[in-house]
């Protein structure tokens, strides 16, 4: 047999696929607190794209391997047991996975693979789920499926207080096992200058997927009334559809097409890094009808620059109204203008708004508080299950691994 070897401790993440958007990002973040909390990491992904090379970059390795993977498609009583057959068919090979892997703890980023947590149950091994999500429109019972399997879970980590209670909601068992860690989110290379004044064209920005529970028509709206009132703006929409929401994309530029903005609204797609964008922003938009956090929010206060948001969820958490930012009422794009039009008047209240604001965030949600916490509960988690650091591991273990 094999002699032992030491070795660093070993976390097997979890992720839906490569993509590079807010959950996957943060996962990168969780992935890098690790690896500075001493940690060995492998990622395993449900696609390949360029979230794979970020992750290599780290320091990290990365498996790819094709497994299901719960969409807002189905979100309904029939979606649900139709892909929950799909997932628990994969419980076995998952299983198997990580019991060849051998990791000391399993985190599984977002809700959207229950299976992750089945499989490393089954294999023994403590796992993590990081909820990136917070729904509460769904009704009761699907809310209850979608749920029900991070009972499974040893730990759960929330991202917001409005995540925490959506969650409790729909199974109020999960309170006892749930943490809060706020989003970390990365901070600008250079201090950025201050929000111009608003003596010519105006900017308006929007950061976030083109989707409908992003809801950037919401933005474009506004726009087109503020235009209507006499004021010069223009908008930029940052982000591209999910695949499936091509149409909402073409919606968005028929409407954009229309004479009353054309010419005035621009779709420069996905944008990293983004701080190009804020910078060319006099003021950022969200829009989003059901936002868990939204770093966007947070990265627009680092970039000091005023935002007017849609007063849901974690927008309530990242923004003091009146204070750190102007709340409007979700999906009303009249409120959405008149709130930048309250701060176009009034230049001075704008620019005191983003030096507040971007001081709150400094102390809130920067990198380095949420790798803390990050790190600190996996540590926990280990120590609550009896898995030491330097466990000893054989060499006959495998692992498989795609490195870009």
């Amino acid at each position: 047999m094999p002699a032992p070897v030491d070795r660093r401790p070993l976390a097997l993440v979890a992720n839906p696929s490569g993509d590079v958007y807010g959950s996957d990002l943060q996962m990168l973040e969780s992935i890098q607190a690790l690896i500075e909390d001493g940690f060995d990491v492998l990622a395993v992904l449900g696609s390949d794209g360029p979230l794979a090379e970020r992750i290599t970059s780290r320091g990290a390795d990365v498996m790819i391997r094709p497994f299901p993977v719960l969409r807002r498609a189905d979100a309904s009583l029939g979606g649900v047991v139709s892909l929950g057959w799909r997932g628990m068919r994969s419980i076995g090979w998952l299983s198997q996975l990580v019991r060849e892997v051998e990791p000391d703890v399993v985190y599984v980023n977002t809700v959207t693979l229950p299976w992750w947590i089945l499989a490393a149950r089954q294999a023994h091994v403590p796992v993590v789920c990081h909820v990136h999500e917070a729904e509460t429109t769904d009704g009761r019972l699907v809310r209850f499926a979608l749920n029900a399997p991070l009972l499974f879970a040893n730990r759960i980590i929330s991202i917001s207080r409005a995540s925490t209670e959506a969650l409790i909601s729909a199974v109020p068992a999960l309170g006892k096992k749930t943490v809060p860690v706020y989003n970390g989110v990365t901070e600008p290379p250079v201090v950025p200058a201050p929000v111009r004044s608003f003596d010519g064209p105006v900017t308006l920005s929007v950061v976030a997927r083109l989707s409908p529970r992003k809801a950037p028509d919401v933005a474009v709206e506004a726009a087109a009334i503020l235009r209507a009132r006499g004021r010069d703006v223009r908008l930029e929409l940052c982000g591209t559809p999910f695949e499936g929401y091509e149409w909402y994309e073409q919606e968005l530029r028929d409407r954009a097409d229309q004479p009353d903005l054309r010419g005035h609204v621009d779709f420069a797609g996905y944008v990293s890094p983004i701080w190009p964008a804020l910078e060319r922003a006099d003021i950022v938009l969200a829009p989003s009808l059901r936002e868990p956090f939204g770093n966007a929010v947070v990265e627009a206060q680092f970039a000091r620059r005023p935002v007017v948001a849609a007063a849901a969820l974690g927008h309530l958490e990242s923004i003091e109204d009146g204070r750190t930012g102007l709340l409007v009422e979700p999906g009303d794009a009249a409120a959405m203008a008149d709130a930048v039009e309250a701060l176009l008047d009034d230049p001075d209240r704008a620019l005191r708004m983003a030096e507040d604001a971007r001081a709150s965030a400094l102390e809130k949600f920067t990198l380095g508080r949420y790798r803390r916490e990050i790190a600190a509960t996996l540590r926990g988690m280990m120590q609550v299950a009896g898995r030491r650091s330097g466990r000893r591991r054989s060499h006959g273990a495998s692992r498989e691994v795609l490195v870009h």
